[in-house]
């Protein structure tokens, strides 16, 4: 049937008209009673899709459509996409004859462990239905050039960027990894490196434009002559360029044209706009660039002017109107006048050297009032690499699942938020490498109460400041939102927010252990901190709620009947209901008021309030909060 649930649309020569086929809805069986029919699940161990995502998908699943075509030149109905070959990407705005087909289906299972997908992929003509088979169990998903003339991909494992010729077949390889440092240089997790992109196409498909980690540079899509350079000085001045298309009608970019592009800075942390053309090698003129954070632009159809952002962590980013040379800007709005009655602060860069060798920076929040002759409570406050976020504005709010920076700083505390770089198999004992001498450089400075110091995550970060309370007494309150405690029981758990199984980010993502269980027991015992809960001197404010889909719930309750089984202090906050964080502004608001009120005591001497030192029964629950 044709069906109700998918888009109907032209091509944008209007010569073909693309909509959704479905099978017919199946119909219930309405002489079995309710009553009668068994409510059971039936997992499976060789199904493609597991059952959990398969169950979270299922509404979905049940609305899924197959693209269709209709050619009204010839008035030939063809159908493109089917089960077995679900995806469909055409080219050109629906013009070109030539789409793709593709599927992961047959390679689902193993992808469960893998994190990976793998593809098999078809030519299909638009006007005659022919198809054909182009690559089987690919590691990479093609993607059409503008113009349809070539598809192009990353192929993870070489680290390399292909093309290949819809005209003739012709498959072409543009980079090595001796020619051009296509990954991300930082990469710091099991598993091979994502590329940094693309940066678009030229005219016609003239030009392939592909990103290293700070330059353009434009590639021929057959590889026939040499590769250039066209934004020249980005490495050496570590400025990391990329460009903006302004016009979003636009597809590739016109070499005769000026191109506008944002840089940001590595060393400064600060960002510019920038103009260039994209016919010769040229270090981009600067526009506007300076010590600050900018937005990504807008521009007015009909006209040469722009609307953006300027941002510092004590600039309010309001709206700015300019035209296309920044020589002037107009503010147009005035959100600054809020921050007239808090007690602002400054952020300030600060580096220091990790436990292993390796050069680290971070960010210090200081309040506006700011004495350097005062000894102040800190919150150290992190989750992988935020430095470069040293200009970001922070909006006063309650947050659902980080500390309210200006909130902290107006009522008196200094915020650390320290980077921290991973070595595969450690991750717990990565972040003690670089998060306690950056701790210690801190305490160097002379205005840090050594007996005052918490620390604060949430999720990733969750699990590192619990692993952190098993190896130092340094901190004297720590909050650790919905963290991950014990590795081997979360490695076989599932991820309810998709369904997906969990053992993958251990193999190859952030968990960074790089294998499973039963290749590396001991890596999954050594950086799980619920193994080494005695050792735990800092009192503990967990928060971790009943509905979470991405941290099993359960692995907050190991938390918690660990330390209240061992007797320490430890507090358990669940918003029942909620997933991976409080989503409802009353519970946001209770969040941050109990947790302010945590580090208050145990940082500022704060009397204990009545939650933390009577706590809350349930029979009280309704009429009592204990604040």
């Amino acid at each position: 049937i044709i069906s109700e649930n998918a888009p109907l649309y032209f091509s944008e020569n209007a010569s073909r008209l693309f909509f959704g086929t479905a099978p017919e809805p199946k119909q219930k069986d309405t002489t079995l009673l309710a009553e009668n029919r068994p409510d059971v699940q039936v997992w499976s161990w060789d199904e493609k899709v597991q059952y959990t995502q398969q169950s979270f998908n299922k509404a979905t699943d049940l609305k899924r459509s197959y693209t269709a075509i209709y050619n009204l030149g010839s008035g030939r109905l063809l159908q493109l996409a089917t089960e077995e070959l679900p995806t469909l990407q055409t080219a050109d705005e629906g013009n070109a004859i030539w789409a793709l087909l593709s599927t992961t289906r047959p390679y689902g299972t193993q992808s469960m462990w893998t994190a990976r997908q793998f593809h098999d992929i078809y030519m299909i003509n638009l006007e005659t239905g022919e198809r054909r088979q182009i690559k089987e169990k690919s590691p990479s998903y093609m993607r059409f050039s503008p113009k349809g003339k070539y598809t192009y991909w990353y192929q993870d494992q070489d680290s390399s960027w292909y093309t290949r010729s819809m005209a003739d077949g012709k498959e072409y390889r543009l980079t090595t990894p001796q020619t051009f440092a296509a990954w991300d240089e930082d990469n710091d997790v099991p598993d091979y490196p994502s590329p940094y992109g693309i940066a678009g196409w030229t005219d016609d498909d003239q030009s392939i434009l592909i990103k290293d980690r700070y330059d353009i540079w434009k590639f021929d899509p057959i590889a026939a002559s040499s590769p250039v350079n066209l934004t020249v000085n980005g490495r050496k001045e570590q400025i990391t360029y990329s460009l903006i298309q302004l016009d979003r009608e636009k597809r590739a970019y016109n070499t005769s044209e000026a191109q506008y592009l944002t840089g940001f800075n590595e060393r400064t942390k600060g960002s510019g706009y920038y103009t260039t053309r994209l016919n010769k090698p040229v270090a981009p003129k600067a526009l506007l660039a300076g010590n600050f954070k900018l937005a990504a632009l807008a521009k007015a159809k009909d006209a040469n002017v722009v609307i953006y952002t300027q941002e510092t962590y004590e600039q309010y980013p309001d709206i700015q109107l300019s035209n296309l040379s920044f020589k002037k800007s107009i503010r147009l709005t005035d959100g600054i006048r809020q921050q007239d009655s808090i007690i602002w602060g400054t952020a300030e860069l600060t580096s220091w050297i990790s436990l292993d060798g390796r050069p680290l920076e971070g960010v210090i929040y200081k309040p506006a009032d700011f004495d350097p002759n005062k000894k102040y409570p800190v919150i150290v406050n992190f989750y992988e690499r935020n430095a470069n976020t040293l200009y970001s504005y922070h909006m006063p709010s309650p947050g659902r699942s980080t500390i309210d920076y200006p909130f902290y700083l107006s009522h008196g505390f200094i915020i650390f938020n320290p980077d921290v770089r991973f070595t595969d198999g450690y991750p717990g004992e990565s972040c003690y490498n670089c998060v306690m001498p950056g701790i210690t450089s801190l305490i160097a400075k002379g205005y840090v109460n050594e007996k005052a110091i918490g620390a604060q995550g949430h999720s990733w970060g969750g699990y590192q400041v619990a692993y952190l309370a098993t190896r130092t007494r340094l901190f004297a309150a720590i909050e650790s939102g919905a963290p991950v405690v014990n590795m081997l029981s979360a490695y076989g758990g599932i991820r309810w927010g998709s369904g997906l199984n969990r053992s993958m980010q251990y193999e190859h993502g952030q968990s960074r252990i790089g294998g499973n269980i039963w290749e590396m027991p001991l890596q999954y015992i050594e950086n799980s901190p619920l193994f080494n809960m005695d050792k735990v001197t800092t009192p503990i404010l967990i928060m971790h709620n009943d509905a979470d889909g991405h941290v099993p719930w359960y692995q907050g309750i190991e938390y918690f009947i660990a330390l209240k089984r061992l007797q320490k202090p430890a507090w358990l906050l669940n918003y029942t209901g909620e997933p991976h964080w409080p989503m409802r502004l009353a519970n946001r608001i209770d969040f941050q008021k109990r947790m302010f009120q945590f580090f208050n005591h145990y940082l500022q001497n704060a009397p204990m309030p009545k939650w933390m030192n009577e706590g809350v029964p349930a029979v009280d629950q309704d009429f009592e909060l204990g604040y």
